[in-house]
C-alpha cells in the first residue's frame, strides 16, 4: 500500500489533544539519542514515524529543513498529524511501507528506528535507492548483529555507533553511509564497531554474552540438538567474554 496521507479536519479531541500538551516536546532518551545525530537543517525522512516525536523535536527545534513522517498505518499517521498540530510545526505525512512512497531526491537523511534488525534490512533491500551522499540513522531494537554484518556486506559503511540507556534497556544507535567497510568480527558485529569508548559498552557487551548463552542452552534443550549451531553460539560467547576482559583491563575494572 502507497499513497501521500490524507487526514481529517481538527477535532474537539484533537482540541483537547492541543490543550493538554506543553509548549516544548520532550524526547525519551532513545529518540533524544538518535535526534543528536541528525545532520543540521538536513532533509529528513523518517520511516515507521509512530507518533512523530522524532521529526517533530526537530523541526520545532530548528534542526532540520522539513521532515516526510511515513508509517504502513493510518492510525500512526494520525498520532503523527496530531503531535505536529499541537506542537505547532508541519509534518508531510505518507501512508507507505518503508520508503515506497519517498522519492530518494527528497530527502538526504533517513531515519528508521523501533524496529528489528531483519524489518530494518529488508526496507533498505527494497528501497534500492542510490545511498551516495545521504545519511542513515538505523536504531534496531533487536537482531542488531544481524544488521551490521548485512550492511559491511551490502555497500554500506557504519561511520559512528552510540549507546543509550532507556528504560533498563541498551540500544545502540547506527550512523551509516554509502562505502566500503572491513568485514566485521564476530565481536564488532554483536556488540559494535567503535563502541570501546562508550561508557555502556560493557553492559552492552555482558547482555550481548547473555543472549548467546541463552539460545546455546535453550538448543541444547530441545529435541533435535543442533550441535554445529550451538557451538558456534558458545564461541561467540566465548570470544566477547574474551573482548569484555580486554576492555576491563584497558580500563581498569578488571578483577
Amino acid at each position: 500500500m502507497t499513497s501521500t496521507m490524507k487526514l481529517p479536519n481538527n477535532t474537539t479531541e484533537d482540541k483537547a489533544h492541543t490543550d493538554a500538551v506543553c509548549a516544548l516536546l520532550r524526547l525519551q532518551p532513545r529518540l533524544q539519542c538518535l535526534a543528536d545525530c541528525v545532520p543540521r537543517l538536513t532533509r529528513l525522512a523518517d520511516v515507521g514515524t509512530d507518533h512523530g516525536y522524532l521529526p517533530v523535536w526537530l523541526l520545532q527545534n530548528g534542526r532540520i529543513e522539513r521532515a516526510i513522517a511515513s508509517d504502513i498505518n493510518a492510525e500512526p499517521l494520525e498520532h503523527a498529524r496530531r503531535t505536529a498540530e499541537a506542537y505547532g510545526v508541519t509534518l508531510d505525512l505518507r501512508l507507505c511501507a518503508g520508503l515506497d512512497a519517498i522519492a530518494p531526491d527528497e530527502v538526504d537523511t533517513v531515519a528508521i528506528a523501533g524496529m528489528g534488525g531483519e524489518t530494518i534490512l529488508t526496507i533498505l533491500q527494497d528501497a534500492a535507492w542510490d545511498w551516495r551522499g545521504k545519511t542513515l540513522l538505523l536504531q534496531p531494537m533487536t537482531k542488531a548483529e544481524l544488521l551490521r554484518r548485512w550492511l559491511v556486506e551490502n555497500g554500506f559503511l557504519i561511520a559512528s555507533e552510540r549507546l543509550v540507556l532507556d528504560k533498563g534497556t541498551i540500544y545502540p544507535v547506527l550512523t551509516v553511509e554509502a562505502g566500503k567497510s572491513a568485514p566485521l568480527t564476530n565481536a564488532e558485529a554483536w556488540c559494535g564497531a567503535g563502541l570501546r569508548h562508550d561508557p555502556l559498552y560493557r553492559d552492552y557487551a555482558l547482555d550481548r554474552v547473555r543472549k548467546l548463552e541463552r539460545a546455546a542452552a535453550g538448543l541444547r534443550q530441545a529435541k533435535t540438538l543442533d550441535s554445529m549451531q550451538i557451538a558456534a553460539l558458545e564461541a561467540d560467547a566465548i570470544s566477547l567474554r574474551e573482548t569484555i576482559k580486554e576492555w576491563e583491563d584497558a580500563n581498569g575494572t578488571g578483577n
